[in-house]
């Protein structure tokens, strides 16, 4: 077999892992993003200033260290010992937000009680978008780590794509993609359409411009350098930048014609006909059946023409759930019943799932059915629960400790501003990773892509050691985030339209 038939092999007939899988690793994130607060927090007590010295430099490695190289070495050499690996960060973190806690309370000589109740009843401020802007950027970290380290060996083959039915980790990427763009679209965010509703439509076709030129550009660059191809996730000619294109002009179509408040009716009428007609019909076994790919355009990328419907679906959940997250809310009890909210949804929807894989079928991302766009939605629900829950500890610590410098979606109500600590604030900020992957996403995406191509050519990515296939993914994780970062440094974002 040539080394483009072997890698096909290595990522293809996989099954995936189990749900229970998938969800623990949604408590790692949050973990890491509460240990570099702390951290930061500690730092600022013992020597009453913020940010780091050199703070380019040392804030990039502080967040590599506790942001990225956990992610990676969970998807690699720790794979196996998740469960210990999150235990031990929360234990940890547990005990330095406790000391964090006990020793102001007893500076401050204020009951414990009064402090807890103070916390609850208190405002917040924001300037970015509670733990959406977070769930965005982490989606999009996640995806980049993946896709190069898919062709390690290193990386569990559990966790990859799986062929037709199943739920890997990168198929949640997946669907938490669609899901994170649909959180911020300009329907979620409540903006009325202004003119007609043709001129609108016209307009969303013309805004999908760069999602159809990079997708070009990827079909053009795979069919000149022989790059390996896993056809049976969107076909032949088809890549996930199509499929970004279609969902979002065919969503924008939709929310034209029907209210935004009312889009889980659509989702829910979308996905039903649609699974109604893979049940109903031979589609199911059309898209399955993997031996007529020279017959048609159609019969060629068969996975991503009709898996659209299912992407549809989730875009359509995720403005829904932005419609609500986008909500004004001032108080932090306000913003903890949301979250509520959040995790029960995703609950609602798992036990729908269960029901759905009992009565239907199994989770497929290759045909994007019922059970995948609620597996999806659900997730990415409770993740978003998850990171939620770890920006209300970040504000705690920040509120009880009074260092309110640390990088997280909410601050301490201050009346009147103060202009000062607002300053030192964005300047924290200006070294943020989380900051800077967030104003330039679809360009660390791009990045990724690119970076991912140039080392499956220079590396034999199947024939590495794991502690050469380590140093190779945390390399190339430091160039993109290295980049990334100083472009935010420099106030620059790259727009594509």
């Amino acid at each position: 077999m040539s080394q483009r038939d072997l890698k096909e092999a290595f990522i293809s007939n996989l099954n995936g892992t189990t749900l229970q899988e998938v969800g623990l690793g949604s408590f790692l994130t949050p973990l890491c993003l509460i240990s570099r607060g702390l951290i930061l927090t500690l730092y600022h007590q013992a020597r009453g200033t913020l940010p780091l010295p050199l703070p380019l430099i040392s804030h990039l490695l502080l967040d590599f260290c506790v942001l990225i190289l956990p992610l990676v070495l969970s998807c690699t050499i720790l794979s196996d010992a998740l469960h210990q690996v999150i235990l031990g960060l929360a234990f940890i973190s547990g005990c330095v937000l406790c000391y964090i806690y006990h020793t102001n309370s007893h500076c401050s000589g204020r009951p414990q009680q009064n402090t807890v109740s103070n916390f609850l009843q208190s405002h917040v401020q924001f300037n970015q978008l509670p733990f959406v802007t977070i769930f965005r950027v982490f989606v999009n970290v996640k995806t980049a780590i993946s896709i190069l380290a898919v062709d390690f060996s290193i990386f569990p083959r559990r966790y990859a794509k799986t062929e037709t039915y199943g739920t890997g980790v990168m198929d949640f990427g997946v669907g938490a993609y669609v899901f994170a763009n649909a959180l911020v679209c300009p329907e979620a965010r409540g903006k009325n359409i202004s003119g007609s509703k043709v001129n609108h439509i016209v307009k969303q076709l013309l805004s999908v411009w760069p999602l159809v030129v990079l997708g070009m550009g990827r079909l053009v660059s795979l069919k000149i350098s022989g790059y390996h191809e896993h056809v049976t996730e969107y076909g032949i000619h088809w890549n996930f930048f199509f499929t970004l294109a279609i969902v979002r002009v065919v969503a924008s179509m939709l929310l034209a014609v029907f209210p935004a408040s009312r889009a889980w009716v659509i989702a829910l009428l979308i996905i039903g006909f649609y699974q109604l007609v893979l049940e109903t019909s031979g589609l199911k076994t059309f898209i399955i059946h993997n031996e007529d790919r020279e017959l048609s355009f159609l019969h060629a990328n068969k996975e991503g023409v009709f898996s659209t419907a299912g992407y549809v679906t989730i875009y359509i959940a995720g403005v829904q759930v932005g419609l609500y997250v986008m909500q004004p809310r001032s108080q932090v009890k306000q913003w903890l019943k949301a979250l509520f909210n959040l995790f029960w949804g995703s609950f609602v929807l798992y036990t729908a799932l269960f029901t759905c894989q009992t009565l239907v079928e199994p989770v497929s991302r290759r045909l994007a059915n019922l059970p995948f766009c609620l597996w999806s939605v659900a997730q990415s629900l409770f993740f978003m629960t998850c990171l939620g829950v770890a920006d209300m500890v970040l504000l705690f610590a920040k509120r009880t400790s009074g260092c309110h410098l640390v990088p997280s979606s909410w601050n301490p109500h201050k009346k009147p501003p103060d202009s000062i600590s607002d300053k030192k604030i964005s300047n924290i900020e200006r070294h943020c990773l989380v900051q800077a992957v967030g104003r330039n996403q679809l360009l660390f995406f791009l990045l990724a892509n690119v970076m991912t191509g140039l080392t499956n050519s220079i590396v034999d990515t199947l024939g590495c050691s794991s502690s050469f296939s380590l140093v190779v993914l945390l390399s190339y994780m430091f160039v993109n985030c290295s980049v990334i970062g100083v472009l935010h440094n420099c106030g620059i974002t790259v727009k594509f339209w």
